[in-house]
């Protein structure tokens, strides 16, 4: 779970959409985690993509106990190995900063990406330990147009000990293939969530503030 001054700095939102998060987080990070078991095309159909993910889904939670007590150097060689290339960190963070990050030099940019990478981490280890034996990621039908480049795949995340979360995550495609960037819990954007908090730490203490609170959570 996450730690009181991580928890704080998360708070401007529902409790419920912050569990939900950390369900999702942890089944996405598990099903990345697989992929060295089973090859999964980035460049697939949206939901082929997603859907391959998920079918490796929890496999590697349930085998590495260290993943499961939430071990951070064991979750950051998976995030380096396996995340990263799924997932355009980047873009998040870009787009979470809103009209600041135009403002910022090339050191803050990367400056902060650094610091929120850290912070989502945080917010994975605290997941993974509540994945539980029966947790689930089920693709729903793709109904958009599978030729874009901006595209979402719903799905319904399950557990045995609460109810189905409804998810949807945006991906972009790229020379690479599909990358996700943003996920939506409960009709809540994660870009939207963290903007609105970076607005505010960014008001009160400039972007190097913004920078600096991360990292300071980071190493609680």
């Amino acid at each position: 779970m996450l730690d009181r001054h991580t928890y704080s700095f998360l708070s401007s939102r529902p409790s419920r959409w912050a569990a939900g998060i950390l369900l999702v987080a942890a089944t996405l990070l598990a099903s990345l985690a697989a992929h060295a078991q089973a090859r999964v095309d980035p460049k697939a159909a949206p939901n082929e993509f997603v859907q391959a993910v998920a079918d490796n889904a929890l496999q590697a939670v349930k085998r590495d106990e260290a993943v499961k007590k939430g071990d951070l150097n064991r979750i950051n060689q998976l995030v380096d190995e396996l995340i990263l290339p799924y997932v355009n960190f980047e873009k998040t963070t870009r787009l979470a900063a809103g009209r600041h990050w135009r403002e910022a030099s090339p050191q803050q940019q990367q400056a902060l990406v650094d610091a929120f990478r850290g912070t989502l981490i945080r917010t994975y280890s605290g997941a993974l330990a509540n994945v539980d034996e029966v947790s689930r990621i089920n693709i729903q039908p793709f109904r958009g147009d599978a030729n874009a480049d901006d595209v979402v795949v719903r799905s319904l995340v399950t557990r045995s000990n609460g109810p189905a979360v409804g998810v949807d995550y945006r991906l972009e495609k790229t020379p690479e293939g599909w990358k996700v960037y943003d996920i939506n819990i409960e009709n809540i954007w994660l870009i939207q969530n963290y903007r609105n908090q970076f607005a505010q730490r960014i008001q009160q203490g400039g972007f190097d503030g913004l920078i600096t609170a991360l990292n300071q959570n980071n190493l609680k």
